[in-house]
């Protein structure tokens, strides 16, 4: 399958779960590996959920010895997980499965020793391969691993974003993967799919009577999707001023977040069935293209301010040049079907903002006729709240009498809270890689992102970027610490809303 075959039917794709013998990491010393990957391989340890046999082979170009190697493990578990969690037996028996193998992915070198330290697991055993590289190494791995005998059937390999810049470099990226391992065995990892409020979505929406007979255009005005991060460059300053927010953030996170909340009930949950009703949603998307670009979207740079009472510096004074790079993105977006005739979805994300938050907020219309004066204190459409980060927290918006005796009924929008800290409170707060990590080692790739839904994504953000380029347009400066330039706002009160802060 090359990338131009993208109206082809993925939904043949048998999942198999095998569970994996061996787990490869490559990039097992850079920051994602030993801040997220390994202390959620231990959490999964010390919960008894990964296998008892399972080995976790760590790689990068670094030559370390493996007791080097694990002394630097465990430093990263001290350093981000609580004392509280870290029993030594535990912290032992968790090393005590860690090898490291340098490998230099670009050179080629090392391969060989790898595919020796796998052992039986390397030649016919089921191995799980998580490539923590950057992109650009994607293909001399995959031709490490194939020219070492360890891209046979009992092998699948987990790839971390960004999957490409654009469409045509995600194609070359997917043809490249394909060619050594298919599309039953690779795995595009989204951390927030593994996020135990978004995946509540689908327990929200298709557990429950009381709102999938409203998910529709003739309840929901409209739905808004934040995420935003206080954060400025924070040390990704080759990678970010290459991307910028659209393509960090909006092309995978939030159009993820979209696809969930707009997706038609799929048969089961199975991964066929819950990423053909996602992809269906991206391929719905009405176009933002050159004709609309300028009325749809906002894009944004933040200069010097204020955040949490600190004083920052603007993007560009941390970059050291001036650039066009956008920190913020605002859009309008429409689905095109049956379902969401008529219901914007506003999307906003950016950096240095006020508070650190990702949320969706799904706003119910009013009801067609009060029976209350306006003696009550007016009424106010219902809201549906669902927070992911920093706490994971499900609000609905309701409207109630106030308590008194008086002859004119007063009304109050009270919230009814279901807050999964509290309600699961004997239960740990599971890291999201944790989720992913399992369900990579037991080949269960439901959470995982197919290809062509990866490349119904890009195929939209192309056309904004496309309708950029051809007006001209560039980031409007907004004050570190606020919500984005002015023209944001613009952005939904022409329509009579407001961004819920």
């Amino acid at each position: 399958m090359k990338g131009k075959n993208l109206d082809k039917t993925l939904s043949d794709i048998k999942t198999k779960t095998d569970t994996a013998q061996a787990l490869l990491v490559f990039g097992a010393t850079g920051d994602l590996a030993q801040r997220m990957l390994l202390p959620s391989l231990y959490g999964l340890h010390c919960d008894g959920l990964l296998p008892p046999g399972l080995g976790v082979i760590g790689s990068s170009r670094s030559a370390l010895e493996a007791s080097a190697f694990r002394a630097r493990v465990a430093e990263s578990l001290a350093r981000y997980l609580p004392a509280e969690r870290l029993a030594d037996a535990n912290v032992q028996a968790f090393l005590s499965r860690l090898q490291y193998v340098p490998v230099n992915v670009a050179e080629g070198g090392g391969f060989a020793a790898l595919q020796a330290a796998l052992g039986e697991q390397g030649g016919t055993g089921k191995l799980a391969i998580f490539l923590s590289t950057a992109p650009s190494l994607f293909s001399a791995a995959i031709n490490g691993l194939r020219e070492a005998g360890l891209a046979h059937e009992g092998v699948r390999l987990a790839l971390e974003k960004p999957l490409g810049h654009d469409l045509h470099s995600s194609q070359a990226i997917n043809d490249a993967v394909l060619d050594a391992f298919p599309e039953e065995r690779t795995f595009r990892i989204d951390h927030y799919l593994g996020k135990e409020t978004v995946q509540n979505l689908l327990a929200l929406r298709f557990g429950n009577q009381l709102f999938e007979p409203l998910w529709n255009a003739a309840a929901i005005d409209h739905v808004q999707i934040t995420v935003a991060e206080t954060v400025g460059l924070e040390g990704r300053i080759d990678f970010y001023d290459g991307m910028g927010a659209l393509r960090d953030m909006v092309q995978n996170h939030m159009l993820q977040l979209l696809a969930l909340v707009a997706m038609e009930p799929p048969a089961k949950y199975d991964a066929a069935a819950v990423r053909d009703e996602k992809v269906k949603v991206l391929r719905s998307l009405r176009p933002i293209d050159r004709a609309m670009v300028t009325t749809h979207s906002v894009l944004g740079q933040y200069g010097p301010g204020a955040v949490g009472g600190a004083p920052v510096a603007g993007y560009a004074d941390e970059l050291g040049a001036a650039t066009t790079t956008e920190t913020f993105v605002a859009l309008k977006a429409h689905v095109d079907n049956w379902r969401w005739k008529g219901v914007p979805f506003y999307l906003r994300t950016g950096k240095r903002l006020p508070v650190r938050q990702s949320e969706i907020l799904v706003q119910f219309k009013p009801v067609p006729h009060s029976i209350f004066d306006e003696r009550s204190g007016g009424l106010v459409a219902n809201k549906l709240l669902i927070k992911l980060q920093p706490e994971e927290n499900i609000r609905l918006l309701v409207m109630v009498k106030e308590p008194g005796l008086g002859r004119n009924v007063r009304l109050r929008e009270v919230p009814l809270d279901l807050s999964l800290s509290a309600a699961f409170a004997g239960q740990r707060q599971r890291i999201a890689y944790e989720r992913l990590l399992l369900d990579f080692i037991n080949g269960d790739p439901t959470l995982f992102v197919r290809r062509d839904e990866v490349e119904a994504q890009w195929q939209w953000i192309d056309a904004i970027r496309d309708g950029w380029a051809y007006h001209g347009m560039t980031p409007k400066r907004y004050t570190a610490g606020s919500w984005g330039p002015s023209s944001a706002i613009a952005l939904t009160e022409r329509d009579g809303v407001s961004w819920h802060d």
